[in-house]
Formats: structure tokens, sequence, C-alpha cells
């Protein structure tokens, strides 16, 4: 049988001022990995007329070929995949040379396929779903590994910057960052890796990563039990058959370094490998404050037939951290501390310890049909001890509570979907429908200590502040144990009812089982009482309608409701009752110019019966710091409108560019004494948030191999500390307003990068938050975190 290896041909863009009959021509060059020339190839394109067929100096030549920028990859069983970037130009000779590896004794023949844009461009993304951005009702956007590695990003938070309306709301103690989109905390239930829900108690590892997915607006139909906003797909870097890899050190500002290796290649024909890993260890701005880490990732791909594939893949993440919840707040003002000032005990400490194992078995019947099935484990355990919560008085005289936390939890999941493409007549179907279970079992720990604080003092002037003395202990009080199982069954159906008028449907049944078990560790004997086991079912549909006027231009409206089982438990340890939401939106996504520029602009709303919130206070009156024990504080409505624009004017140059504004507020409470208040914006909701960036790597003549960039990203005014609440007096029923918002300036970051490439070896340079901008993160009123200032970060890489 003849081998055949397929060179793609991915149409991405096309000169601004071509026209549809400028054409060019492609000369290229194929050897073998020793450098001899292979003669007598035959190469075709999958769409069109054009033949060549190699000479015996390996060379082939396409005359009359479609001016614009194209890439190329050349794939195949037992064969090194590749990629090449070519820019056709109007009456010229564009020259490419591909050196091949492996069994290129049976390459008879190579197949040139043509692609539309990026929102042409058919993604496999979130668990399997394979569908033009053009044709989904929703806004998708997909951060590569390309953009990753150029931004040198480090933090999940910084992969974030590149996404429009996202951004971190809150650093919760420096233990992990919380992402926001439209209003919602995505790290709370939206977040996942590799298609499964992942545990956003973390900072997770960046450098593993082959992109980031995020899909805005209703994704409950695919993943069920999420809130709405937009969910987030973490998806890590997989086995290959291409032999290949490297290794990098990165160092910067406050002692920080960390280096990384990146190895993959075949065992044999039949078993592909991947390892990752890096290590991590740093100071910080802020004084006193360290991590360390380290994190490895291996994986595995077994090809056992044409057809059908396996993946299998483990990682582990081992973080030591240091609790730091900032400069806190005097009134409604962020205390005047300087940005490097540390007010925690010296010994406070914190550990992580996550980690997961995953299969995936893809199988495809046919061209159009296929078949996956994943299955993952996930443990997860976080431990802190140290000083917390920073409530200074008017003077800044403050005592520091005292504080630990302990968190377990254990995620079960399975996945099974299916995916066709068939016709009723002239209508076409593109089908997805699968099933889904999980079970999660999460431990909380409750500690008390006696006394309850730890040195005092005043925060303006810290150095004779009173540190205290021994690393006091704390007693265990609860014990809160939360089982958790949930079953989906799902089905969605993109209906072409013509080449321009589309209907996307699908309907989802969920199930959840919940139950919590006390343990109260402060009654002799230790009493364990169980709630009563809650179930909750509902279906689920969503219905959306896409006009496509030309090739080129794409309208949509949509509609999901969806319950919510939310996460966590009331102050008194049980199991919070499910939100009701109902999702509009609306949209163009529009491509110019032949897909030099593309931009998609939507308006949406969400309406959310009852909203679930970290709680202020525990069952006994103290503050609280768990983010597991929540309250339900009201309906809120989120209205807003995002713009997205992505262009790339010329080769090796990228622009990503979104503006998004969002109005959330309580539209009902109930008026009753401690609620909240009808009409207030949430708390941790900017009104505008913006980015732009750029980044262009020079592709010929003496600067190749030079590359630059810059990231700018804009968070607009919002309210920190916690939203106002009514308070009425018990004798006289008169009603007040309990004010305990924080109004925070808006604020814009710039960074900025430079680089060159030579051979195996690159040399990456950033320098991150150029103008030394002074802004915080407010999670609540306790941990007012300080974003870091102006820092340099270099990367030095060797590619084998």
């Amino acid at each position: 049988m003849k081998t055949q290896i397929s060179i793609v041909a991915l149409l991405l863009f096309v000169s601004l001022f071509a026209n549809a009959q400028e054409k060019g021509s492609i000369q290229g060059k194929i050897v073998s990995a020793d450098g001899y020339p292979l003669k007598e190839i035959v190469i075709k394109l999958a769409k069109g007329t054009y033949t060549s067929e190699t000479n015996n100096d390996g060379t082939f030549r396409f005359d009359n070929f479609p001016v614009g920028i194209h890439t190329l990859i050349i794939e195949g069983i037992g064969l090194k995949k590749q990629s090449k970037e070519i820019k056709v130009s109007a009456d010229k000779v564009s020259y490419v040379e591909f050196k091949l590896h492996e069994n290129i004794e049976s390459l008879q023949e190579i197949v040139i396929v043509f692609k539309g844009s990026t929102n042409k461009k058919k993604e496999n993304v979130l668990s399997g779903l394979s569908l033009k951005p053009l044709d989904i009702p929703q806004s998708i956007q997909i951060i590569g590994k390309e953009i990753i590695t150029q931004q040198q990003a480090i933090r999940l938070s910084e992969v974030i910057k590149n996404v429009n309306g996202a951004y971190v709301g809150s650093a919760r103690g420096g233990a992990q960052e919380s992402i926001w989109s439209r209003g919602y905390d995505m790290t709370a239930n939206n977040m996942f890796k590799n298609g499964f829900r992942f545990s956003g108690g973390s900072i997770p590892e960046v450098s593993s990563l082959e992109k980031v997915e995020v899909l805005k607006g209703s994704a409950a139909l695919l993943f069920g039990n999420v809130a709405p906003g937009g969910v987030l797909n973490m998806v890590t870097k997989k086995p290959s058959f291409e032999k290949g890899g490297e290794v990098s050190m990165q160092a910067g500002s406050f002692a920080f370094y960390k280096p990384s290796i990146d190895m993959y290649g075949p065992l044999n024909s039949y078993i592909a490998y991947r390892f990752t890993g890096s290590y991590e260890n740093s100071e910080s701005f802020r004084d006193v404050v360290k991590k360390e880490r380290y994190y490895i990732n291996p994986s595995f791909l077994f090809k056992v037939s044409d057809k059908t594939e396996i993946v299998l893949q483990g990682d582990y993440l081992h973080d030591n951290w240091t609790p730091d919840f900032g400069t806190g707040m005097i009134g409604k003002e962020v205390a005047d501390v300087a940005r490097s000032t540390y007010l925690g005990a010296t010994w406070s400490n914190g550990q992580t310890r996550q980690s997961s194992v995953s299969g995936l078995v893809k199988h495809e019947f046919n061209k159009d049909w296929r078949l996956n099935f994943n299955t993952s484990f996930q443990n997860y355990n976080r431990t802190s001890k140290g000083t917390e919560r920073i409530q200074p008085n008017d003077n800044g005289d403050w005592s520091r509570p005292l504080g630990e936390n302990k968190n377990l939890e254990q995620n079960i999941g399975q996945q099974i979907n299916l995916q066709g493409d068939f016709n009723t007549g002239s209508v076409k179907h593109q089908l997805f429908t699968g099933v889904d279970f999980e079970n999660s079992f999460a431990q909380a720990y409750r500690f008390s200590f006696s006394p309850s604080t730890y040195g005092s003092g005043n925060i303006f002037d810290f150095e004779n502040f009173d540190q205290g003395g021994a690393i006091p202990d704390a007693d265990i009080t609860r014990i809160v144990k939360t089982n958790t199982n949930s079953f989906g069954v799902y089905a969605q159906d993109l209906i072409s009812l013509t080449a321009k008028f589309k209907v996307l449907a699908g309907l989802r049944w969920s199930w959840q089982e919940s139950q919590a078990t006390t343990h109260d560790y402060t009654t002799t004997p230790i009493t364990i009482s169980k709630d009563q086991v809650r179930v909750d079912q509902a279906f689920t549909p969503k219905i959306g309608l896409v006009f496509q006027p030309t090739k080129d231009m794409s309208l949509f409206a949509s509609y999901s409701n969806s319950f919510t089982p939310n996460s966590g438990t009331t102050v008194d340890g049980k199991v919070i009752k499910p939100s009701l939401i109902d999702q509009y939106e609306a949209g163009i996504k529009k491509d110019f110019w032949k897909g030099l520029l593309s931009t998609n602009v939507t308006v949406y709303q969400i309406t959310n019966s009852n909203l679930a919130q970290t709680a202020e206070f525990k069952a006994d009156g103290s503050l609280n710091i768990d983010s597991t024990i929540k309250v339900l504080s009201g309906e809120t409505t989120s209205k807003g409108i995002e713009i997205d624009i992505t262009a790339r004017p010329a080769d090796g140059f990228n622009i990503n560019a979104g503006y998004s504004y969002n109005d959330m507020r309580y539209t009902k409470t109930s008026g009753l004494n401690g609620s909240f208040i009808e009409g207030d914006r949430l708390a941790r909701t900017p009104a505008n948030t913006a980015n732009m960036s750029f980044f262009y790597t020079l592709q010929s003549g003496l600067l190749k191999g030079v590359s630059i960039g810059a990231i700018g990203n804009y968070i607009g005014k919002r309210v920190g500390g916690w939203n106002n609440q009514i308070l009425i007096d018990a004798d006289t029923q008169e009603q007040t307003i309990r004010d305990r918002q924080v109004p925070l300036a808006d604020y814009t970051t710039i960074d900025v990068s430079a680089g060159y490439e030579w051979g195996k070896f690159s040399i990456l340079c950033k320098l991150s938050n150029v103008a030394n901008v002074l802004a915080y993160t407010v999670h609540e009123n306790y941990s007012v975190n300080p974003i870091g200032p102006r820092q340099v970060l270099t990367s030095l890489k060797y590619k084998f």
C-alpha cells in the first residue's frame, strides 16, 4: 500500500492590497534527512487543478498560485510533522524547503488542502467538539503556545491578558488567582484541564500548556454544573511521533529562576511519548514572600490502528508558597503601606499538592463519525497556616489574627461522546452527543487558636511591630465532608438548513446528588451528623440561530437555560441550593480583506436566580476566609458587549485587541435585614476592560529571527470590599444602609518584549509593567494584594 502524506495548506490571510485575480508562484524542494533530493514525488491540490512533480534535484513549482500567507503542514504516520509558513506575493516566486524523516522510501504523493481564516478554521476544542467558530452562536478565543511562549507567561493570569473581558478578580492571600469573565468567577467551577473540571484553588503550571481555550457564554449543555460567563479549558502538550524537544532557563527580577524541559518522540512505530517538567524558585517584590515548586507531566500516545489512538497522561504539582494578604484597608482606602511591606508572620506557610491521571480513546469509524471516551482522576490538597486578614484601625493599630486552613478534594470523571456528520435530504447535520459522570469528595477542615492573635503594633511603624513568640498550634474544631455525584446526558445538532441559515439546537438532562457530613470536634465524644441527601435534576435547553449572508460574515443569536448546582456549604454546613440561569446572546462575526482582519462583536444578558458567593462570616460570627463556605445573595443580571479583533497584516505579524463593557447588578433581593441592595453593581466587576497585543518576528533579511512584541491591559473602575447591605433596627424598624464598598481606580499595564533566534538557540527578554503602575486586586476586604512592579525576565532556550 502506498504511503501518502498530506500537506495541509491553511490559507490564513490574504494581503490587504491584493485582489482576487492576483497570482504568484511557489517553488519548493523536498530532501531526505541527510540532504539528498527526493525525485518523482507527485504533489497535488485537494481543491483545485494544481499538480506538480519533484524533479531530479527534488524541486517542484506551482505557478498562478493565490497570493497571501499560507501555512504548509506535512504529516503522516511514521513521518515527522512539519509546518512551513510562506508568503506568496503577486508576480513573484516564493521558496519553501522540506526535509523529511523516516519512511521516505514509500513516499509517493503529497496533497495540499486550503482552509479559511481563524473564523473558518475548524477547531477541536472543549472535549472533542469540532466546529468552525463562524458556525457557533457564541464567542470562542484560543490562546496558542506561540503567543504563550512569546509572552513568556509564567502564570495563567498572564495568558488571560490576551482574552477580552477576562481579568484577575483577586489573588486570595497569594494561594490562587481568581479569573473572572462577564461578572462571574470562572475559577470557582468553570475551569477545566483537558476537558475535565480542575480545582481553581491552585496556581496552574503554564509551561506544559499547548493552548488555552475560552468559550464565552453558556457551556452548561456540554459540561453541566457550570456557572454562567464562560469556561476556561487548559490543554496540555501531547506526544508526537516527531522527535524533538527543548530545554530552557528563565531568570529575572527578585531572584526568580525556572529551568524547564520538553522532550517528545517515538518509542517505536506505534508508541510516542512526551515529558514536560519545570522547577521554579523565586523570592518576590514582597518582603519575606517566597515560592518553590516543581511540576512533571509525562504522557504517551498509542497508535492502535489507523482509526484508533489512546492518549494517557498524568501530572503532579508540588507548590510551597507564602500566604500573603497584602496591605489591608483603612475605611474605604487601601492602607498607605510600601508595596514591598509584608505584614504577616515570617513563618507563615502554605502547601499545594495537585495530581491527575487521565486517558483518552479516540476512534474514527470513517471520515464522518468519531467516538471519544475520556476518563480522569484528580487529587487536590491545600494547607496553609499563618496570620491573615489585615484590618487595622484608623490609626494603623492592628492585632494579627491567626488562621489555619486545610482542603482536600478528589474528583473522578468519565465522558463518552459521539460526533458525526450526516444529511437528511438537502439538510446537513453535525451531531454531538454524549454522557458524562463525575464524583467529587471534598473535605474542609476548621481550626481554632487560643489566643487567636499573634503579635500587635502599628502597620505604619512595622519595624517596631510585636512579632509574637513561637509558632502556635491550632485545634481542629470541625471537618465537613461533602460527597457529590452528578450525571448528564446531552445532544447538540448544528443543522444547516441552507448554505446561509443554520440552527444549533441542544438539550441536556442533568442529575446531581449531594450530602454533607459534619464531624464536630468541640464535643466529647465527637459528634457526627449527616445532612439530608439533596437531589437536583433538570432539563436544560439551548437554541441558536446563525445566518451567513456571505462566506465571510455570520450573524447569530442564542438562548440557553440551565441550573448550576453550587459547590461548597452554607455557614451551618448544609449543601447549597442550585441556581437557575437564563442566558441570551447575539452578535456578528466578520472577516475583512479575505481573512486579514477578523472581528467578533457580541452582546449578552445573563440572569442568575440566586448567586452563590463566599460568606462574610462563619456560623460563630467570626470573619470567614474559607472559599467553600457560601451564601445565596439574590438575583443578579449581567449585561454587556464584547468586541474582539484579530489581524495578521504581514508574515510573522500577529495583532489581538478587544474591548468589553459589563454591567452586573443585583436585580432582586429579599429587602430583609442583612440583604443586598437592588441596583447595586457587584463587587470586583469592572465596567470596562480592554486589551491589545502584537508580536512580530522578522522573516528575512539581515535581522531575520529578531522578534518584538507588546501587550497592554486596561482594567476599569470597580468596587472592592463587600456590597452594601440593608440594616433594619429590630425595635424601631428603621432602615439604614451599611456602606462597605471600596472604590478602586482604573489602571493600565504594558509589557514589552524582544528576542532573537539563531539556529537552535533563542533568547527572549521581557520588561513587564513598564510604567511601574501601582494597583490592587481586592478579595472582599481582607486580601488587598498589590500587582507586581516593573520587572525583567529573560529566557534562554535550546531546541534539539
